[in-house]
C-alpha cells in the first residue's frame, strides 16, 4: 500500500517585491503622513479614499513610467472561464487615474475646482530590484477643474510647506519648475517631428543631470556607450538642433525673470513655447508674492522628467543635502516628489476637457531622508507592561492598565504564562517598554506597587558603579494611588 503523502506546508515568506512593516516603521510613516495631511488640510484640500481596485479600462493608457499601456498592473478578469466573463480589474497603479474616474463619476456632486489629497498603497507588476517594490505608498494632492496657473503655484507652495513641516529645513530642498509647452516649442523649432524622435529627445534631455552635456550631445547625434558597455544609437540630429537643446537645458539664470527672458529668446515665435514661458513667469510671480522666493522655488528648464505625461507646468522637489553613495562618494540626496499639469486625463471619461494639476510625494524616499537628517517623528517607545504575579488578581492588573491608558499612557497587561517572572521582563524588553509595574500579594495588602524604570535600569547596568546604583535605584515602590503620576514623571523625564 502506497504511503499517503503529507500535505506540503506553505513557505512562510513574502512574495518577491513585497515587504512586511512592523511597529516603528508603520508608526514613523503614519506620523509623517499625518503631518503632511495637516498641511494639505490647511490649504483647503479634502481627503479622498478611492477603491484599491479599478477596471483596467479606467486605468487606461495613462500609466506613468511604462511604455506598454495596461501592462505593469496586477489584473484579473471577473468570472474568468465562464460563458459570460466580466470586466478586467486591476489593483490601482497610482492615485491619479482613480482620481480621474472619481471626478468624472461624481462631478455633479463635487465642487469645481475640486481639491483632494490621497495617501495609500499602490501596486505595480514590474520586476522587483534593490529599493524597487511591487507595493509602495504614495501621497498625492491634486486640483481638478481649473486651468489657472494659480493652481500650479499653489501645489508647489503647499509642497514646500509640507517638506518643512516634516523636518526638511529651508536650504536643504528646492522645488524646480519647468513647462511641457516650452519643450514642445523647442521640439517644434528643432523640427523633431516624429513621435519616436520626440520621445527619444525627451528621454535624452531627462538624462542631462546624469550624463552631462557631452552625453546628451552624443545621444542626439551618433550615439554613445552606456554604463553596461552596450552601444546606444543616437538619432543623427544636426548640430544646430543639438545646440538648441543644450541652450534650453542651460537656460537657467540667477532669478526667474532672467531665466524666462532667456527661454523666450530660445523658443522664438513658437506659440506653445511662448505660452509656456508666460505661464512659468506667472507661477514665479505668484510664488514670490506669497513669500516663496528662489531659496525654495525656482524656474529650471533642466527638469524634464515626466514631461511626456504632462501637458503644462511640471514640478520636482529635490533634497540638496549631501549623502554618501554605496562607494562612499558624496552626492545629493535627489528627488522626493514630483508632479505637474495633466489636462487630458478626465477627458477620457467625459469627452470634455477637464484641466488638472497635482503633486506626488515618494513616501519611502522622504522617510529615508528624514532618518538621515535625524528628523523622524516616530515614537518607538513601547507600552508600560503591567506584570502578573497572581493569576487570580487579573482584574486588578487590568484596572492598573486601564488607569494608565485613561491618563494617555500606553499600557498593557502581560498575557503570557506568568509562572516565570523573568520571562515577563524579557517580554517588556522586547517590547521596548519604558516601565514595568509589579504587584504581588504583599504589595497588594499594603496598597502599593513596585515601579521598575527599565530605561534607567538598562543604563545603570551598562555604566554605573555599585554606589551610583544605590543612589539611583531603577526600581521603587509607591502608593497604588500615585502609580499613574510616578509613571508619568518617568515618561516625561
Amino acid at each position: 500500500m502506497a504511503k499517503t503523502k503529507k500535505p506540503q506546508r506553505p513557505k512562510a515568506e513574502t512574495p518577491k517585491g513585497f515587504s512586511d512593516y512592523f511597529g516603528a516603521d508603520v508608526t514613523e510613516r503614519k506620523a509623517m503622513l499625518d503631518t503632511i495631511a495637516k498641511v494639505y488640510h490647511a490649504h483647503g484640500f479634502d481627503p479622498l479614499e478611492s477603491a484599491a481596485v479599478e477596471t483596467v479600462e479606467a486605468l487606461g493608457k495613462f500609466l506613468p513610467d511604462v511604455d506598454r499601456p495596461n501592462e505593469g498592473v496586477f489584473a484579473w478578469q471577473e468570472d474568468d472561464g465562464t460563458d459570460k466573463p466580466g470586466d478586467w480589474l486591476a489593483l490601482r497603479y497610482d492615485l491619479t487615474a482613480p482620481l480621474a474616474r472619481v471626478f468624472a463619476q461624481h462631478r455633479n456632486d463635487l465642487p469645481t475646482p475640486y481639491r483632494r489629497y490621497a495617501m495609500g498603497p499602490v501596486w505595480r507588476n514590474e520586476k522587483p530590484g534593490p529599493g524597487r517594490f511591487r507595493q509602495f505608498y504614495q501621497c498625492d494632492a491634486d486640483t481638478v477643474g481649473t486651468a489657472s496657473v494659480a493652481a500650479d503655484a499653489e501645489v508647489c507652495m503647499m509642497l514646500a510647506d509640507a517638506l518643512e513641516a516634516v523636518g526638511i529645513e529651508r536650504g536643504d530642498y528646492v522645488i524646480r519648475i519647468n513647462n511641457r509647452k516650452v519643450l514642445d516649442g523647442i521640439l517644434a523649432k528643432a523640427a523633431w517631428d516624429g513621435d519616436s524622435d520626440r520621445a527619444f529627445v525627451m528621454r535624452t534631455l531627462d538624462k542631462f543631470d546624469r550624463l552631462g552635456e557631452s552625453g546628451v550631445r552624443d545621444l542626439l547625434t551618433g550615439g554613445r556607450e552606456d554604463d553596461s558597455g552596450a552601444y546606444v544609437l543616437g538619432i543623427d540630429s544636426d548640430q544646430w538642433q543639438v545646440d538648441l537643446a543644450i541652450d534650453f537645458l542651460k537656460a537657467r539664470r540667477d532669478d526667474a525673470e532672467g531665466t524666462c527672458a532667456r527661454l523666450d529668446e530660445i523658443v522664438g515665435d513658437t506659440s506653445a513655447g511662448a505660452e509656456g514661458v508666460t505661464e512659468l513667469a506667472q507661477i514665479a510671480n505668484l510664488c514670490a508674492a506669497a513669500g516663496y522666493g528662489p531659496d525654495r522655488i525656482v524656474i529650471d528648464p533642466s527638469v524634464v522628467r515626466g514631461l511626456g505625461y504632462y501637458t503644462g507646468p511640471v514640478f520636482e522637489a529635490e533634497l540638496t543635502f549631501e549623502i554618501k553613495d554605496e562607494k562612499g562618494r558624496p552626492r545629493q540626496f535627489g528627488s522626493v516628489a514630483g508632479g505637474g499639469r495633466y489636462d487630458d486625463l478626465v477627458k477620457r471619461f467625459t469627452g470634455q476637457a477637464v484641466p488638472a494639476t497635482g503633486i506626488s510625494i515618494g513616501v519611502d524616499r522622504l522617510l529615508a531622508a528624514l532618518r538621515m537628517k535625524g528628523q523622524s517623528e516616530a515614537d518607538a517607545t513601547g507600552p508600560v507592561v503591567v506584570t502578573v504575579m497572581d493569576r487570580d488578581r487579573m482584574a486588578d492588573y487590568q484596572k492598573m492598565a486601564s488607569d494608565l491608558r485613561a491618563s494617555g499612557i500606553r499600557a498593557e497587561v502581560y498575557l503570557g504564562n506568568p509562572k516565570n517572572f523573568g520571562n515577563q521582563l524579557k517580554y517588556a524588553d522586547k517590547r521596548d517598554s519604558p516601565v514595568a509595574i509589579i504587584q504581588g500579594s504583599d504589595e497588594a495588602d499594603r496598597g502599593i506597587v513596585q515601579v521598575k524604570d527599565l530605561v534607567l535600569g538598562a543604563k545603570i547596568a551598562e555604566t554605573a558603579t555599585l554606589e551610583e546604583w544605590k543612589d539611583q535605584p531603577a526600581q521603587f515602590e509607591c502608593d497604588r494611588a500615585d502609580m499613574v503620576a510616578r509613571v508619568r514623571a518617568i515618561l516625561d523625564r
